[in-house]
């Protein structure tokens, strides 16, 4: 019987596949702010000096010394205003830790898989002077690491992820995928990478018509209109070809959904198998229609690999995926 893990399934000395990954890096197509100057020294000291959008104060991650006291006022909530170094790259990284995310029979949970994908996309979008933040969302809340340049930093950031506390089942929140989409977009506003790590499975969402868009492709399409993005899609194997193992009861970890099914019967077997099929098939039509990169990882394939294998078909294709709309200019 399968159980909620409670703890993190990979150790973080297995999270830096630098060797495999040494002589690969992500091809950047669009225009990012800082891009040119990113392998260079700043000259001034410190976070930056060009003034970013405000935000609200997250007690014992933001130096009160930047707190903004005009938006402070007008609203009767703390804020604080971001800062823009104008020397490096920004990667974001928002990684979804809803129920659906703990699931896993191959010794990994998808949840920790996306973590790994993480770190690897991590090490190979790093160059000097770059900065790599984490959003983490849980139903109740989106937590967020502060980006940061240099590798000690890269593996704060991953061990965050890793000791962040399991959401259990059937947990509420405000929090579904589209609005943690839409609040990567409005928090971060300066233009970079954009990686969103998820399953992109939403609660009571039966649909199978490619057709038919789920709820998060907008607030993803207004993601890559001044962004590079890329999807990692996590799948257990367990989800895209169901077991002979008798009767068992399938149960939605985010729903009060549970039914029992007999899994030797080839007919109900082959009927799953075509509708996860399907809803895959869904997604990445969605994903692609909103021009974001995609990358499918497996709980029982080597992650590593899979992503290297991106990575070199990204390059031939990357400028073409990522077209800015029409009259929006590179």
């Amino acid at each position: 019987m399968l159980r909620e893990p409670t703890q993190a399934t990979l150790p973080l000395s297995k999270l830096a596949p630098e060797q495999a990954l040494r002589r690969l890096e992500l091809a950047i197509v669009r225009r990012m702010e800082g891009f040119l100057h990113g392998d260079h020294r700043g000259l001034l000291p410190g976070p930056g000096s060009e003034t970013n959008d405000a935000r609200e104060y997250v007690a014992g991650q933001d130096d009160v010394r930047r707190m903004d006291w005009a938006v402070t006022a007008r609203t009767g909530t703390p804020h604080v205003r971001d800062t823009i170094a104008d020397r490096e790259l920004e990667v974001w990284a928002m990684l979804d830790v809803t129920p659906s995310m703990n699931w896993g029979t191959e010794g990994v949970t998808k949840r920790d898989l996306g973590i790994a994908a993480i770190a690897t996309i991590g090490f190979l979008s790093q160059r000097m002077g770059d900065r790599f933040g984490g959003l983490v969302m849980r139903p109740e809340t989106l937590v967020r690491i502060p980006a940061r340049s240099g590798r000690m930093a890269l593996y704060s950031l991953l061990r965050r992820m890793l000791t962040e506390p399991i959401v259990h089942d059937r947990a509420e929140g405000p929090y579904s995928l589209a609005r943690g989409i839409d609040q990567l977009a409005r928090v971060q506003r300066r233009r970079g990478v954009r990686v969103v790590v998820s399953d992109f499975l939403t609660p009571g969402d039966t649909e199978l018509d490619p057709d038919v868009e789920p709820e998060w492709e907008r607030a993803l399409r207004r993601l890559t209109v001044r962004n590079q993005v890329i999807c990692v899609e996590v799948v257990d194997r367990r989800e895209v070809e169901f077991p002979d193992v008798g009767d068992i009861l399938i149960r939605d970890p985010e729903t009060d959904f549970a039914r029992y099914i007999n899994t030797s019967d080839a007919a109900a077997r082959a009927r799953f198998d075509a509708a996860s099929a399907a809803q895959r098939e869904r997604i990445r039509i969605a994903i692609r229609r909103a021009g974001a990169g995609h990358i499918q990882l497996r709980t029982d394939r080597d992650w590593v690999h899979d992503i290297a294998r991106f990575v070199l078909t990204y390059r031939r294709v990357a400028s073409a995926l990522h077209a800015p709309p029409q009259g929006v200019q590179r």
